[in-house]
Order: structure tokens, then sequence, then C-alpha cells
């Protein structure tokens, strides 16, 4: 959406002309022309961008405007140059209120920026002196009849001593530029023929949609035990579930994904490792949900009632946890929907509803939803059960397979939900095609997961980490899972506990989102042969895990989770996406990255090594960009090096543009190293 028609535009012959008096091209964060607005959360910084030029050699100012949801000026910034004669330009903006906002790009004439250049040329010549000290003086005096009463008193005395020939030449020209000049300058530009662009929106939403870090587990493994007299698993249920909600916020998480928990079907029941026969007693996958007790409208008997959910939902709020709850849109072939509306189910000529199908994956305990049948009703019964979980509490929905759904429907669905409720997120489980991802961002998913779980190599892991930070971040939030019940890539299964530490760094660290799966901290790695899954899934059976033993033992990875959760939390830079920045190093296999905020309390940075090689040491001379890490000389050693400090591990070195660095993968296979501050 545009609102050019709101805006005054300075300088224009005519309406109707698509150039202003300065011209803008190329702005910055847009997605489809305006059609949708870009994502932030508050207090992030958003990177903002235009080409803009104009004709001549008068210099050029441009700013960015951040207008909050009731359109009054938030924040003005002034733009600087990017790259040398690209006319490319370039800021950051940091959005703070909820809602809509809404941002343009100003082009206009830099009146003090042209005088300061032309009189310092023309006076160094001996050309024209005395017309540019007089031109200054009256550029000056001008200016102050619209200045606080501070900077006009300001401006009138530097009018006169660039007029007063008791004092040198020099000494006249330099009052033009004292220290108080130009601050006063940056503060508010002397400006002509300001242009404005068009007015693009930028969606601000809830720290939750763009920030944090999630752990998956199944309410029914927690508590389960074996009943050997009766041969048979007793479910463990959300009270027992809820103990371990303890563990999961100690551990630093702040969101817990359950997967469905609605009845199960029993037709095609799948047993262990997705065998096609369920034996008495087996649960079945969550995912075919439906049976004689209910369906997404339900909870599964064994988990317990909706008081006993609401009790979940509360203890987890009270350790500052939120519920993810799975919402997938599919039905075994018990549930409800199958015989009171088989109409949003797709009928094969022999009459069968056809099952799902990820080829080679077979799902025969599950039916797809047809959104065509009938494009009224079913979105209506959609949008009825989504809105029963956010009365129980729900404000956040892992979306499983959208992909295979209308993105028009995720379109309507999800800004009827923000509109009751615009704190509610959708997660958007999408593993496919960029365009599909990219357009289920754009539609409204707060967040989505990505492709980061394959991207293992030094090389792949650079490349995406700049697409998602620098190309797609407008419209794409990536939720950084490092494994899934579905997924656990060959890099774990025989990569060993380095593996999982590398892993968890890369995810922790490059993303404000990621996620882990129960399982995770105790290394499972052993998958289904043939499979790119665990065996023994869990999706199928019953899984209760002794962390605590583990833990004891020193077999846990809790710790070090632990430890990266509570990085995170300490260091804002760590919240933002665009900010990465990629470094270079000599090793194949040794990856580089940094983060950097300016905030309130001064300068955030952190620079990530990370050996990529699971089974070996590494050695590498890093080559840092520094100004993307925006070190002060006050902040440097005399040989111009910094202090960096080892989150990890406590060490402490002199750092500058070249760095050794050997990492070994079974010691410790990263570095996390904060870049200290003098002041």
């Amino acid at each position: 959406m545009t609102l050019s028609s709101e805006l005054p535009r300075q300088g224009t012959y005519a309406e109707g002309l698509r150039f202003g008096r300065i011209p803008i091209t190329g702005v910055s964060p847009v997605v489809e022309g305006g059609q949708f607005p870009a994502k932030a959360v508050p207090g992030a910084d958003v990177v903002v961008g235009a080409t803009v030029f104009r004709e001549g050699h008068d210099q050029l100012g441009v700013s960015a405007v951040l207008y909050d949801p009731e359109g009054k000026e938030e924040q003005r910034i002034r733009l600087h140059p990017v790259g040398a004669g690209l006319d490319r330009w370039q800021g950051l903006l940091r959005p703070t209120a909820a809602g809509l906002n809404t941002f343009t790009i100003e082009g206009w004439s830099d009146l003090y920026g042209t005088w300061v250049h032309d009189a310092t040329v023309k006076i160094a010549a001996n050309v024209d002196v005395e017309l540019m000290l007089a031109e200054g003086a009256a550029l000056f005096t001008r200016a102050a009849a619209d200045r606080s009463p501070r900077d006009a008193e300001l401006f009138r005395r530097t009018a006169a001593t660039l007029a007063d020939t008791a004092f040198s030449v020099e000494e006249r020209l330099s009052a033009g530029s004292t220290p108080e000049i130009l601050d006063a300058i940056e503060r508010e530009p002397i400006r002509s023929l300001v242009t404005p662009s068009e007015a693009y929106p930028i969606l601000v939403e809830r720290d939750r949609a763009g920030r944090g870090a999630w752990y998956e587990f199944f309410p029914r493994s927690e508590g389960a035990v074996y009943d050997a007299a009766a041969a048979r698993w007793i479910s463990g249920n959300f009270r027992t579930a809820a103990k371990r909600l303890d563990a999961v916020a100690d551990m630093g998480f702040d969101v817990v994904y359950l997967p469905p928990i609605h009845p199960i079907g029993e037709t095609h029941r799948k047993g262990p490792n997705n065998t096609l026969t369920a034996a008495p007693g087996d649960p079945g996958s969550p995912w075919a949900i439906g049976s004689v007790d209910g369906g997404h409208d339900a909870i599964h008997p064994d988990l317990g009632t909706f008081e006993d959910f609401d009790a979940f939902v509360a203890r987890a709020a009270e350790l500052n946890l939120e519920v993810a709850l799975d919402f997938a849109l599919q039905a075994s072939p018990d549930h409800p929907w199958v015989t009171e509306h088989p109409e949003w189910f797709t009928t094969r000529v022999d009459g069968s509803i056809a099952y799902a199908e990820n080829p080679p994956k077979k799902y025969q305990d599950i039916y797809p939803i047809n959104f065509d049948n009938d494009p009224v009703g079913l979105p209506q019964e959609i949008l009825r059960i989504v809105l029963l979980w956010v009365d129980h509490g729900v404000k956040i929905f892992r979306v499983d397979n959208p992909h295979t759904k209308p993105v028009q429907f995720w379109e309507w669905l999800i800004a009827q939900v923000n509109a009751k409720h615009p704190d509610v997120v959708f997660l958007a489980e999408a593993f496919t095609r960029p365009a599909m991802m990219h357009a289920l961002g754009r539609a409204g998913f707060q967040q989505s997961y990505t492709y980061f779980t394959w991207r293992n190599t030094k090389t792949e892991i650079e490349e995406y980490f700049t697409e998602v930070s620098k190309v797609s971040a407008p419209y794409f939030r990536p939720n950084f899972f490092v494994n899934t019940p579905d997924i656990l890539t060959a890099f774990l299964q025989f990569g060993g506990p380095a593996a999982f530490k590398i892993r968890a760094v890369l995810a922790s660290m490059a993303s404000p989102l990621w996620g882990v799966y129960s399982g995770y901290e105790l290394f499972e790695h052993v998958a289904r042969p043939g499979a790119e899954e665990y065996i023994d899934n869990e999706k199928f059976e019953y899984r209760p895990r002794d962390y605590a033993a583990a833990e004891a033992e020193g077999r846990s990875l809790a710790p070090y989770l632990t430890r990266l959760n509570a990085i995170r939390r300490a260091h804002p830079a760590l919240g933002d996406l665009e900010n990465l920045t990629v470094h270079s190093s000599t090793d194949s296999a040794t990856v580089v990255f940094s983060k950097h905020k300016e905030t309130e309390n001064g300068k955030d940075t952190l620079i990530i090594v990370v050996n990529v090689d699971p089974h070996s040491a590494r050695e590498s001379t890093v080559s840092l960009n520094l100004d993307a890490l925006a070190i002060d000389p006050e902040d440097r050693n005399e040989d111009g090096t910094f202090r960096v400090d080892d989150l990890l591990t406590g060490s402490s070195w002199n750092w500058g543009e070249h760095n050794y660095v050997r990492l070994d993968a079974h010691v410790e296979p990263a570095h996390i190293l904060y870049v200290r501050r003098k002041h």
C-alpha cells in the first residue's frame, strides 16, 4: 500500500510526474511495491535505503522518517552514502510502536554542505573569498529564523563572525564549522527542495514474533511409564509434563512447543518407526488428528482436560514461558469432519479419500484437506478453532505444512486472527521451494522454518546467513531449528557431540529465533536406516528420557544450551537479524560472523568464530571487517588492537584486523567473542 496522496511533494512542476524535484528510486525495505508491510519487532534496527541523486554539483542530503501507527513522526535519521559513486544511501530506523508504522525517504538540497564545500575550495584557491564568506553569513542569518533560541543565537554569532573583517579569513571560515555548528546541523540540517518519497509500511509486531528460543517436547512422553504387568505404556499427561517446564525455563528457553494434543485416529494408525500396523497400546502419530473423542477442538483423553491444559499454560507463564501449539490442518480417517463434511477432502474416482503423500513417504493415517470445495464454510471453521485455542492462552501456533494449503487462505486467516489478537504469532513449517516459503512470509506468517538445517559447509552457511539477514529479512523471519522429530541430518548422525555444539552455536548466535527438539541435549543421533529421521521415532511411540541422570553423569548438552541462551539474553546485538556481517578466514571450515548494535548503554559487538568440521582441529587466520565492528579509537590499545572476551571459555585476547585462531572440535569448536569497550 502506498500513501503518496497524503504527503506533500515540494518542488514538483505538475502532479502526475514520476520524479520529484530530487529523484528517489529503489526504496527499501519495500515488499511487493508496498502491498505487504516489511516486518519488524520493537527496538530492532531496520536497514532502510534508497537511490537518491540530483543534477549538477550541489550537495545532497537524504533522510528517513518513521511514522507511528497514528501518523505521528517517531524518528528521523540522516542516511549516509554506501559505496563510491553509486548514489545509494542507507541508515538504520529503530521502530518502537507496535502496529502498522510507515516510513518515507526525503531527498533535499544540502545548503550548508554545498556552502562549506564551495567556500573551502574557492578560499583555498583565493577565488571569491569575500563573496563566499558573505554567502555563508547570509545562509546562517536565514537559518536562524526558524531555529530554537539556542541554535538561533549560535547561528547569528556565526553569521557575524563570517562577516567581520577584523578576523582573518581562516578564522572567519572556521567559524562556520565549529563542533557546535556541526552538532546543530546534524540535529537539523539546513534544507531546501525537500522531496519525500511515497510512504511504505513497516509492521511492528511483539517481541516474541521475531525473537525467542524454542524447545519442543511431547507431553505424552513426559511422565510416561511402562506397566510391565499389563504389558503396555501409560501415557504422560499435562500434569506430568508440567514438571518438565522448570528445566526448560532453567535452560533459558522462551517458548515450549507442543506437537498436536488432539485425539488420534485408530484407522491406519502407524506403529513404531512408521510401520503400517500398530499393536494394541501404540499411541499413533499426533498429526493423525481426530477420533470418536473429537477433532481439532478437543484434547486427547490421555493428556487430560481443558482444565489440565489451562493449568499447564498457567504454569508455563509463571516461568516466563509461552506455549506454542501445533496447528496441523489435516485429519485422520476417524476425524468427525470425514463424516460431517466429506466435501472438505479430496475423493478419488474409486470413492476413496486421498491420503497424504510426500514421496517416498506415505501417510495412510492422514487425510489432507481440500480448500476449494467449500471456500466459505471450511475457513470459518478453521478460524473458530484458532480462536478457541487463543481463548485458552495460546498465542503462538506452529503451522504444519502450510505450503500444502492456499497462500490466499493463510493471508485471510492470519489477518482475521491478528485483527482481533495482534499478539498471536504463526510459525510456518514449510520446508519447500523458496518462492512458496517467501510468499507465506509476505502473507503474514511471522516466522518460518528454514533451510538452515541442511546448510553445513562453510560456503553454504555464509551464503545462507547473508541471504536471510540481507536479502529476505523484510518479509521472512528465520527460525533456526537444529533438529525436529522428522529431521536428523547426517551432520548430527555422524558428527559426534561436537556437531551438536556447532549447530547450536550457529543457530543461537546467527538468528534471533532458534529452536531444539527434546533429545538434542542428550546427543540423540541414531537414524532409522535409509531415512533422515530418528529411529524409534517419538512421533509413533512414547519416549521418556532421564535428563537428570544424563546431566549428573556429564552426558548432557543442557549446560551448554543454557549458556548460549544466557548469552543471547545478555547481548542486545543477538536480538537483531539484519546486523549480521560475514567475515573471512583462510580455513575452509572456519566460519566467522559478527553482530553489532548501538544501545543506550553503549555498543554491543560480538564476533563468532566456529569450526564447522566436527572431526578435527582447524587453524585459520581470521580477517575482520573493522568498519562493521565500529570500534572507537578510545577502545583500542596503543598498537591498534582491541580486547575480546570469550563468553564460552572465559579467555581473553588482543585482536586486530588479522588474527590467528585454532579451534579443536573435540574441546571447544567455537569462540563467542565480546568486544570489550573502555567507555
